[in-house]
């Protein structure tokens, strides 16, 4: 009997058994691929950087421009290269807006600061309500402009609130608003006001990042709060801590329309910061190249304090390891 030799099957080259393997991507994929999401990102930054250079870049070269020339929109601009410069040093009305807006700077600044501070911490500390942040975010959610207004009402030296229940209590009746004294302290605390919820709640996504288990140690050997806060909370949060305080510097400088709708500079200059001064040299007395070149000495004012305070707080780095 003769049995049929059987052939070992034949083998099938690897690829071809296990299907159709992926080929390696050649250099022209690739590049095809990096090409289309290249493409597909500039579709989704096309308007932001739209409005970038429309809105910020063009403004600033534009005003850098006429910061050299002799400009009132009736007339075309003429160049009077470093003028406006030399009269700005010469102008005793900027020196007082600028020291103005510096005393409006600290006392803004500092109570704000502190302020926030302590809110985040009682909040990271005590609870973390979602509620209680949010109502300590509303005042923020409301303008500057209506928040002025509100205060100018609850202050006004005969009919405001405030003042009905100071002199309900026996006091005299203050005017916040139109006594050179009270006048900038009353709307630094108005911004404080506003802006305090949002500052502590940037402090507060900084104090999430700091691990509960540097508390819970520094609690087994005995650290009370006071020293926690010192020697761990401080040093870690120092990085969050000082970009609030470059952004809080900034926006500070630039006040504007709490003094616009409150005591629109008064009284006597009082409350003339320089940006209301800016604003009232361009379109009040139309000296757009007086007004351009201000603008340029705060923004070189702003950049320096913001390179300082970058540098001296360290925002670059972390004590986190």
């Amino acid at each position: 009997m003769t049995i049929a030799s059987s052939s070992p099957p034949s083998r099938l080259p690897v690829g071809d058994a296990e299907g159709a393997r992926t080929k390696p991507r050649t250099g022209r994929a690739r590049a095809g691929e990096t090409g289309g999401d290249g493409r597909l990102a500039a579709v989704f930054i096309a308007p932001a950087f739209l409005g970038f250079v429309v809105f910020l870049l063009w403004p600033t070269l534009r005003g850098i421009y006429l910061s050299f020339t002799r400009f009132n929109l009736l007339t075309p601009a003429e160049w009077v290269g470093l003028d406006n410069y030399v009269r700005m040093v010469h102008d005793p009305i900027f020196w007082d807006s600028l020291k103005v807006t510096v005393e409006y700077v600290v006392i803004n600044i500092g109570i704000q600061t502190v302020a926030a501070l302590a809110i985040a911490v009682l909040l990271q500390r005590l609870t973390q309500s979602a509620l209680l942040r949010g109502i300590v975010l509303t005042p923020y959610l409301m303008s500057n402009v209506v928040a002025g207004l509100v205060w100018l009402w609850i202050l006004d030296t005969q009919l405001g609130i405030g003042n009905e229940i100071i002199s309900a209590i026996g006091f005299d009746r203050i005017p916040f608003l139109a006594d050179e004294t009270w006048a900038i302290p009353t709307i630094a605390l108005i911004n404080v006001w506003r802006h305090v919820g949002y500052t502590a709640l940037l402090l507060f996504a900084g104090l999430q990042a700091i691990p509960n288990d540097m508390y819970e140690a520094a609690k087994v050997d005995g650290a009370s709060e006071w020293r926690m806060f010192w020697r761990i909370t401080m040093p870690l949060l120092r990085p969050v801590l000082a970009v609030v305080l470059i952004m809080t510097v900034i926006g500070s400088f630039q006040v504007f329309d709490t003094v616009a709708v409150t005591t629109a500079g008064g009284p006597a200059n009082a409350t003339n910061v320089l940006q209301f001064y800016i604003y009232g040299s361009a379109f009040g007395r139309f000296q757009f190249g007086y007004a351009s070149a201000m603008s340029v000495a705060l923004l070189v004012v702003l950049s320096a304090i913001t390179v300082l305070q970058y540098r001296l707080t360290r925002a670059g780095q972390s004590d986190l390891g």
